[in-house]
């Protein structure tokens, strides 16, 4: 199921589906079917085009980050905090020797002034292998990088077999094993926050959203096109990827809701 979700994402993937459209297109310029291919080859720049340079991507992505705000200590500190991989490239770590962070490093940066301000509150890092090919996890460079944070070893726990969203929240679930009356904090990027809150509850492990990594400024990004086609790309693919994986977790029954919200 794991390998069939992978292959079915990639060609999901908007500008990997648009430019697939467009290359079938260009290859039937050269059948008798030339017309058909002529009308793929115009769509498929256009949509990149919309998809690149509109809003859209900001649109989009904008729903999903808004629907956790900030998170407040008003109610106390947290007796744990549960931290989602995604912000780790495994691959180039292991080849280079050192954590290597992505763009969505906020998830990691994040937990540093957490542990400071919450000392007492344990740590569970939740990060496997969420690719296809691939030996190292996120969790093998976890603990090195907290221990450069002033982190102590044995205020963490790492979860290493978790290959997606559902998979963190059973695992994490087995491993920390929360206590009726504890809050526990969930630190993910914004815009993953309501997928992540609903697979968490419907698996009985009660979160906070602590939303990190935002992409968007706020509404104002509404209007704002991007300057680049390739960062339009990849902040439609992100939005897109994100909301179909929510409607899927919905549709097998992963959420009790459709979009969870506070």
């Amino acid at each position: 199921m794991f390998f069939i979700a992978k292959i079915v994402g990639f060609f999901a993937t908007p500008s990997n589906l648009v430019m697939l459209i467009g290359l079938i297109g260009a290859g039937l310029l050269l059948t008798r079917w030339k017309r058909l291919g002529q009308g793929l080859v115009v769509t498929s720049l256009l949509v990149l085009a919309v998809a690149g340079w509109s809003p859209l991507g900001n649109w989009l992505i904008l729903t999903l980050e808004e629907r956790f705000p900030p998170w407040s200590d008003a109610r106390g500190a947290p007796d744990g905090i549960v931290v989602l991989g995604g912000a780790i490239s495994p691959d180039v770590a292991a080849a280079r020797g050192q954590p290597a962070l992505n763009e969505s490093a906020e998830r990691m940066t994040a937990i540093a002034a957490l542990a400071r301000r919450y000392p007492e509150a344990r740590i569970v890092f939740t990060g496997g292998i969420g690719r296809l090919f691939g030996s190292a996890t996120e969790a093998d460079f976890v603990l090195p990088m907290f221990e450069s944070f002033g982190i102590a070893r044995e205020r963490v726990m790492l979860e290493s077999r978790s290959r997606n969203t559902l998979e963190n929240a059973l695992l994490t679930k087995e491993l920390a094993q929360p206590k009726p009356g504890e809050r526990w904090l969930l630190v993910t990027s914004a815009y993953h926050m309501p997928r992540s809150v609903g697979v968490f509850r419907n698996a009985g492990f009660p979160v906070e959203a602590y939303p990190v990594d935002w992409r968007t400024r706020g509404r104002t990004d509404v209007f704002a096109p991007f300057g680049t086609l390739a960062a339009g790309l990849a902040r439609t693919d992100t939005a897109l990827h994100e909301w179909a994986g929510v409607v899927a977790y919905w549709l097998t029954g992963r959420t009790s809701e459709l979009l969870p919200g506070p």
